[in-house]
């Protein structure tokens, strides 16, 4: 991870560097000294995580750290200082964490840890956001490759180990593709699985009813009833903002 220290004393930075460059997971160390150069540094070095003071000789660290937190892309915020007075301040700043000088090297491998998960969390969902970004989903068909417009699908019902994917044009596109594997190329926001063997798109939803045994119907805008089992209702209703 990249990281950027802020603090308007030397020593301080230099200890601070030394703990963190013994740690495998930090992979560059920045410093620096005040306010006006904290925010050059955020903004070309691109800093996964600032160890941040508060009280800067040019201005103060917790008004920095609230300017970050509204970026798109904001690096994490941990406070390091002397002063225990403005743990509370930090959280609303959703700084990661809170370090009281002088450091140690357990309670900085900690913080890194930590850190180190939240990046990992990070990555993926952005790896999945550009997969959903995708408006296309390909699957093969026999010996063919087909793709389908995403927003095109109604629903997708798996029978006898084929997925049966249904388009608005009323064609019927098969695949022997498992129906896990399809569902992991769509956006959860639209698509919904509810039935071991059905998905629906959302977008695509009229109408909700009531079935028998506890179950559920719905009616999609091409008059298809689909059928929703118990043990989907709940996310179900969750996801048409029923409930």
């Amino acid at each position: 991870m990249k990281i950027l220290i802020v603090d308007d004393e030397p020593l301080a930075r230099s200890e601070l560097r030394y703990l963190l460059q013994n740690n495998s997971m930090v992979e560059e160390v920045k410093e620096a000294d005040g306010v006006e150069s904290a925010q050059d540094m955020v903004q070309t070095a691109n800093p996964d995580v600032v160890f941040l003071d508060i009280q800067l000789d040019d201005g103060n660290g917790m008004v920095l750290a609230k300017l970050w937190k509204k970026l798109p892309q904001h690096p994490y915020i941990v406070f390091a200082t002397a002063y225990d007075q403005y743990a509370l301040d930090a959280f609303d700043a959703e700084a990661i964490d809170y370090v009281l000088k002088p450091f140690d090297q357990i309670r900085i491998d900690q913080t890194l840890i930590r850190i180190n998960r939240l990046i990992g969390k990070r990555g993926k969902a952005e790896s999945d956001e550009k997969k959903y970004d995708n408006p296309r989903l390909s699957v093969t068909n026999e010996e063919r490759t087909m793709v389908i417009q995403k927003q095109n699908i109604l629903y997708l019902e798996a029978k006898s180990g084929i997925v049966s994917i249904h388009t608005q044009q009323g064609s019927k596109i098969k695949s022997k593709e498992t129906l896990t594997s399809i569902i992991s190329q769509l956006d959860p926001n639209h698509f919904l699985r509810v039935h071991r063997s059905f998905v629906v798109n959302l977008n695509s939803v009229l109408e909700l009813q009531p079935s028998f045994n506890h179950t559920y119907e719905l009616t999609l805008n091409d008059n298809s009833k689909i059928a929703v089992s118990r043990s989907y209702v709940n996310v179900t209703k969750k996801a048409l903002g029923i409930i």
